[in-house]
């Protein structure tokens, strides 16, 4: 059974919802999202993983620009 099974909680300071999604903390940084520790996985509820998508997604465009010219 996973942390996320067992209700590990949200990663983000001052949340405290149960967490639905795990992501690299890497990934997490590039999206500058407030975190509580410095461990590798970072876990997201519902709420924080549609800002994280939403952010990542602005920064893969930018990227993919990037390299096409």
């Amino acid at each position: 059974m996973g942390k996320i099974k067992k209700g590990i909680q949200c990663s983000i300071l001052n949340c405290n919802k149960p967490a639905v999604k795990y992501v690299s903390r890497e990934k997490l940084s590039e999206a500058k999202l407030a975190l509580t520790s410095e461990a590798g996985k970072a876990y997201l509820c519902e709420e924080h993983y549609k800002i994280f998508k939403k952010k990542i997604k602005s920064i893969k465009k930018l990227e993919k620009w990037r390299f096409m010219s």
